[in-house]
């Protein structure tokens, strides 16, 4: 009479392996992030990040972290699918300065009103017209400047997923308290902004699909998500600090 069949943990599957037995996973992930990223990204560099990232999850990966492998995996696939997004999107220096400028607008204006940031508000702090305004959060957003960005892809990041082996019990608090304050920065946007974030990040609908649940159009979605996560940027600076 035959043993009975017994799974084999991950644990106890090479790294060669489990790559192996997760390659779709690469695949998968990288089909559905190119659909919500600019036309220049190309499906098989994220492929090519993604097993990269695969490989690195399969040697680092222990179920003592609180995960299984494939939420473990995906997570650092995800993360270096989106490096290697902003890596291929080279934007000039005027981009990064225009949103941390937006961003230093926001803070003074809320700061001083004790209320949400007006567009037209910020617009006239930086002495540019609302459509010049429109256009520097367009390119904020099209750039993928935002480190959230890859916070707000991975909501199935914990504190019993450190960054690395290494990470101590500062840097779990730290994470862990850091995560409070940007659900807490997040449930505090303006409502329009804020069913922006989730339709594309819970929801994970695209530009277009969000655009017509607003009736607004692609660019107006744009600059919506630009703004918000400026917003979120402005009300962290203590955390995100200045970049």
């Amino acid at each position: 009479m035959s043993a009975p069949y017994q799974a084999v943990s991950p644990d106890d599957m090479s790294p060669d392996k489990l790559v192996v037995e997760h390659a779709e996973l690469v695949k998968r992930i990288a089909y559905h992030l190119v659909s919500r990223m600019p036309q220049h990204v190309e499906v098989d560099d994220l492929i090519q990040a993604g097993m990269i990232g695969l490989l690195s999850a399969a040697q680092n990966f222990s179920s003592s972290k609180g995960a299984n492998f494939e939420t473990y995996a995906g997570i650092r696939i995800r993360g270096a699918m989106l490096d290697e997004a902003r890596k291929a999107n080279w934007a000039p220096r005027s981009t990064f300065k225009n949103a941390k400028l937006v961003s230093e607008a926001i803070r003074e204006i809320e700061n001083r009103t004790g209320r949400d940031a007006k567009s037209a508000e910020v617009a006239e702090v930086l002495e540019v017209t609302i459509d010049e305004y429109h256009q520097m959060l367009e390119r904020s957003f099209t750039s993928k400047l935002m480190s959230f960005d890859r916070l707000a892809a991975d909501p199935e990041r914990s504190i019993q997923l450190p960054e690395s082996p290494q990470s101590g019990p500062q840097e779990v608090v730290e994470e862990d308290e850091f995560r409070g304050l940007l659900a807490e920065a997040i449930d505090g946007l303006p409502e329009r902004e804020k069913l922006v974030l989730s339709l594309y990040y819970d929801d994970e609908l695209n530009l277009r699909e969000i655009g017509e649940v607003l009736e607004v159009s692609e660019s107006r979605v744009c600059q919506i998500h630009g703004q918000a996560v400026l917003r979120i940027r402005a009300r962290l600076k203590v955390w995100l600090g200045s970049e």
